[in-house]
C-alpha cells in the first residue's frame, strides 16, 4: 500500500467520523419532536428566597440595561438578593456602582461584588458570589441578557421534584436580523435550543446549563462540587452535577432575549472558548461518564456532545485530500460524496426549520444557508481550539465583546472592546483559495457529486475570511453586512 492509498483510506475513515456525528443531529431532531411535552410544575405555596447572580467584565455599554431589567423583575423585594459580579477593570466599575446605588436606595438587596484578582475567570466570580449567596435558588444572567419582568414566576414552578438540579430556559435574539452574521447565529442557537436541549431535557440523557438564563438549585451545585476553572464552566458543572444524579430541565415555551455578538472577531473567540472548553471537558470527564452508571445512550450522547468539534479539524483535512485523490482517479463518489449531500440535508432541514419557526420557516430559509455558511468557515478558529484543548494548552478566559446594538441603525465599529485582526485569517484566505482549485480539479476530474460540498466549504471559508477583514477596519461610517 503506497502512501496516496493510506491517504484514500483515511479520507474515507474522516468521512464516516463525520456521517457518524451528521447522523446524530437527525437522531436528536427525531428525539426532540417526540419529546414535545413540557415536564410538570406545580403552584408555589410560597416564594423561595433566590439570589440572582450577574457576572461582568468590562462591560460598559450594557451593564446598566441588565442590572435595571433585573431589578425590574416581578419578584418581592425581600425574596431576592442581586449579586453584580464585577471583576471589570475600565469604567464599567463606577457604571455598575452608580446603578447598584440607585436601586439600592429603593430598597433592593443589590450589591456590586468586586474581587481583587480573575482568579479562575467567571467560574472563580461565581463561585465568590455563591459563598456569599443567601438565596435556595441561584439565576444566572450574563451581560448581554435581558429578563423578561416574570421571568422568575415562570421558571420556578418548574422546581416540581427536589431531584431538579437546573432549569434552562430558550435563548432569544435582541438583534437577530441585524446582519447576516447575527441570523447565522440565530439560526444555529435556535437549533441547539430547540433540538438537542428539547431532546435531551428531563430525560437519560445529559443535558448542559447554557451559562445564562437559568436557575440552580444551590445544593445542587454544592453537591457537584461547586464552580471549577475552566473555560466552559457550564458545561463542566453540568456533566458533574447529572453524574450525581440530578435532573435538568429545559423549557421551550420561555425565552430570555440577548444581545448576538455583531463583529465576526468576537463571535470567533465565543466560537474558540465553546470548542476548547468541550475539549477540556471531555479531558476531565468522559472517564466518570464512561464508568458511571448512566446509560449506553447517555454515554454516546455525552462523547458526542463532548468531543463534536473534532469535525472542524476534520473537514480541513478532509479538503486538503480531496485534490490529491481525485487527480489520482480514485473512486471517492459513491462512498463519501453521497453521503456528504445527505449531511448537508436540505429537505431535512427545511422540516427543521418548519418545526422551529412553524409559519416563519419559509423566512428563516436564507439565515440557514447563512448558518451553514459560518458553520463552514469557523472551521480554522475552532480547530485552533480543540488543538489547545486535546493538548491541555491553558488560555485566559477572553470574554464576547457586547456593543449595545440593538437595532439595525446601531453602530459599533467606533466603540471601545472592538477586537483587532486574528492570524487565522490568513488560513482561511489561503484555504478559500484551495477550495477553488479543488472545485476545478472536480470539474475536470468529472468529481460533480462533491461540487456542492466544495462550493459551501470554500464559500464558508470566504464568507468568514472577507467578514473578518471588513470587521477589522474601523471607518468612520459603520459597515453592517
Amino acid at each position: 500500500m503506497g502512501p496516496t492509498d493510506a491517504l484514500y483510506y483515511a479520507y474515507v475513515a474522516i468521512s464516516w467520523v463525520l456521517v457518524f456525528y451528521g447522523v446524530n443531529i437527525y437522531y436528536l431532531l427525531f428525539r426532540s419532536v417526540r419529546n414535545g411535552k413540557l415536564p410538570k410544575k406545580v403552584a408555589l405555596r410560597e416564594l423561595p428566597f433566590v439570589t440572582i447572580q450577574l457576572p461582568v467584565y468590562n462591560e460598559r455599554y450594557v451593564v446598566k440595561r441588565l442590572i435595571e431589567a433585573v431589578c425590574k423583575l416581578d419578584y418581592p423585594k425581600d425574596k431576592m438578593e442581586i449579586q453584580v459580579l464585577d471583576d471589570s477593570t475600565d469604567s464599567t466599575r463606577e457604571i455598575t456602582n452608580a446603578v447598584v446605588s440607585r436601586f439600592a436606595i429603593q430598597g433592593y438587596e443589590v450589591k456590586a461584588l468586586n474581587r481583587e484578582n480573575r482568579v479562575a475567570y467567571k467560574a472563580g466570580a461565581l463561585q465568590y458570589g455563591l459563598n456569599l449567596a443567601k438565596g435556595d435558588f441561584i439565576t444566572i444572567f450574563d451581560s448581554d441578557f435581558i429578563p423578561h419582568p416574570n421571568f422568575l414566576l415562570d421558571v420556578l414552578p418548574y422546581f416540581s421534584s427536589s431531584a431538579i438540579g437546573m432549569v434552562q430556559v430558550k435563548w432569544g435574539h435582541l438583534n437577530g436580523d441585524y446582519s447576516t452574521l447575527t441570523q447565522a447565529q440565530a439560526v444555529n442557537l435556535d437549533t441547539h435550543f430547540l433540538v438537542e436541549q428539547k431532546a435531551k431535557s428531563y430525560s437519560s440523557l445529559f443535558m448542559n446549563f447554557n451559562g445564562t438564563a437559568g436557575v440552580w438549585r444551590k445544593k445542587c451545585i454544592i453537591d457537584a462540587g461547586g464552580w471549577k476553572d475552566t473555560l466552559a464552566e457550564d458545561l463542566d458543572l453540568s456533566f458533574r452535577s447529572q453524574l450525581k444524579g440530578w435532573k435538568f430541565v429545559f423549557l421551550h415555551n420561555i425565552s430570555c432575549p440577548a444581545e448576538l455578538p455583531v463583529q465576526i472577531n468576537a463571535s470567533k473567540r465565543q466560537q474558540f472558548r465553546w470548542a476548547k472548553g468541550s475539549m477540556q471537558s471531555a479531558h476531565r470527564l468522559l472517564r466518570q461518564i464512561i464508568f458511571s452508571k448512566a446509560s449506553y445512550e447517555a454515554k454516546l450522547q455525552a462523547f458526542i456532545q463532548l468531543t463534536r468539534h473534532i469535525v472542524h479539524p476534520l473537514v480541513i483535512a478532509q479538503l486538503l485530500m480531496l485534490p490529491v485523490l481525485m487527480l489520482g482517479r480514485y473512486n471517492i463518489a459513491p462512498e463519501t460524496a453521497i453521503l456528504a449531500q445527505l449531511l448537508l440535508g436540505p429537505p431535512i432541514f427545511m422540516y427543521a426549520l418548519w418545526k422551529l419557526y412553524g409559519r416563519e420557516w419559509l423566512r428563516r430559509v436564507p439565515s440557514y444557508f447563512y448558518m451553514l455558511l459560518f458553520g463552514a468557515g469557523i472551521a480554522v478558529n475552532n480547530s485552533r481550539a480543540v488543538v489547545e484543548g486535546l493538548l491541555k494548552i491553558k488560555s485566559e478566559f477572553l470574554r464576547t465583546p457586547k456593543f449595545g446594538v440593538v437595532r439595525k441603525t446601531d453602530s459599533w465599529k467606533n466603540k471601545r472592546y472592538v477586537l483587532p485582526f486574528t492570524k487565522t485569517t490568513v488560513l482561511e484566505i489561503s484555504l478559500a483559495a484551495y477550495g477553488l482549485y479543488t472545485f476545478m480539479v472536480a470539474i475536470i476530474t468529472g468529481n460533480f457529486l462533491l461540487i456542492p460540498y466544495i462550493v459551501l466549504i470554500t464559500l464558508g471559508f470566504t464568507y468568514v475570511a472577507s467578514l473578518t477583514v471588513l470587521h477589522s477596519m474601523r471607518p468612520r461610517i459603520a459597515y453592517k453586512p
